[in-house]
């Protein structure tokens, strides 16, 4: 595999295109802002979404979807989660069924509640073999070069080692795997949970408030999961566990950010328009409810921070409410 296309051009998307650099003779980057592709071209620099970060000399960006994606090897979507339908339909046209698909995306579509994988394979068909890529990783640490591992997973196991032979370098260790139902919602609603890390920071609730929010989060995260058809032993991986801790507890949090404001009292519509970012767990945390709706799968933690994002309650009352559950068994 030669040609590797990286479509979307934020902060992840730009790290893996310099991480990846080394493993391909051209990547291509696609940034949808055509005055941001421009620059980019010309100072070799994300200054938006990962400034700082020099491009290697064979990634190629541009804004125009059939340059990035015709002739390549593999299709890297990287964009936010409301987007993926839009994007995809629109490079249908340049698709063909021996590319590799992955997405890197994590998130839950509004309204289906499709996981990404779900919705590129409603566009594309059965013809084409899907990945999903998730796990512990700042984009900013793995443009870097900091030591970084994620899990790709497929549910055919020889693309999950393709793409795991092709994507491996001396930083970025991936691992295979074959339950994208598992990466693919750990990866979304770590998210949530991550909000909820922010707002235990900002309220000062102190470590231990911490450390059984990550707790019961991944014992949400796993419920449904395993509901959905994923397995119990993904979410204690790299796209469970790994990325909830990393999102709950680094600085570099977007989501862990939102909370932190909404703790502040910040009026989340002034949170979002504050920051060309993307914190994906404000939009997934709706879909999260219905989806637990769907499977009867009990989700305290999502509900309470649906209601603070939605309805109106505020960080206080929720944690209040979390702590004044009726008791139950821990496993139970």
């Amino acid at each position: 595999m030669k040609t590797l296309a990286i479509v979307g051009g934020g902060g992840w998307g730009t790290a893996l295109a310099c991480v990846l650099a080394p493993r391909f003779d051209e990547v291509r980057l696609w940034i949808r802002e055509p005055d941001l592709a421009e620059r980019v071209r010309q100072t070799r620099m994300n200054d938006v979404f990962l400034p700082g970060v020099a491009l290697p000399e064979n990634v190629l960006p541009g804004d125009t979807l059939r340059d990035a994606v015709s002739g390549a090897d593999i299709a890297l979507s990287v964009m936010p989660s409301h987007v993926v339908r839009e994007v995809y339909e629109e490079m249908l046209p340049w698709l063909v069924p021996t590319m590799r698909l992955v997405s890197a995306t994590k998130g839950l579509e509004s309204g289906s509640l499709l996981r990404m994988t779900q919705v590129i394979r409603n566009i594309v068909g059965d013809a084409y073999r899907i990945a999903a890529l998730s796990g512990p990783s700042f984009a900013k640490e793995v443009a870097a070069g900091n030591p970084t591992a994620v899990v790709v997973a497929s549910e055919d196991a020889a693309v999950a080692k393709e793409i795991q032979n092709g994507f491996s370098g001396p930083t970025f260790r991936v691992y295979a795997g074959n339950d994208p139902v598992g990466v693919e919602i750990g990866g979304a609603l770590k998210n949530v949970i991550a909000i909820g890390a922010g707002i235990c920071v900002g309220l000062g609730t102190g470590h231990n408030a911490i450390a059984a929010l990550i707790t019961r989060g991944l014992a949400e995260l796993t419920r449904l999961a395993v509901a959905a058809g994923g397995r119990p032993e993904t979410l204690s991986g790299l796209a469970g566990l790994g990325d909830l801790v990393l999102t709950c507890t680094g600085e570099l949090s977007r989501n862990r950010a939102v909370g932190l404001q909404l703790a502040a009292g910040k009026a989340l519509g002034n949170i979002i328009d504050s920051t060309p970012m993307v914190a994906e767990g404000i939009k997934t945390t709706s879909a999260a409810i219905h989806l637990a709706e769907r499977y009867s799968v009990e989700m305290p933690i999502t509900a309470e921070m649906h209601a603070v994002l939605n309805e109106g309650r505020t960080p206080a009352e929720a944690i209040r409410r979390l702590m004044g559950r009726t008791p139950r068994g821990e496993f139970s």
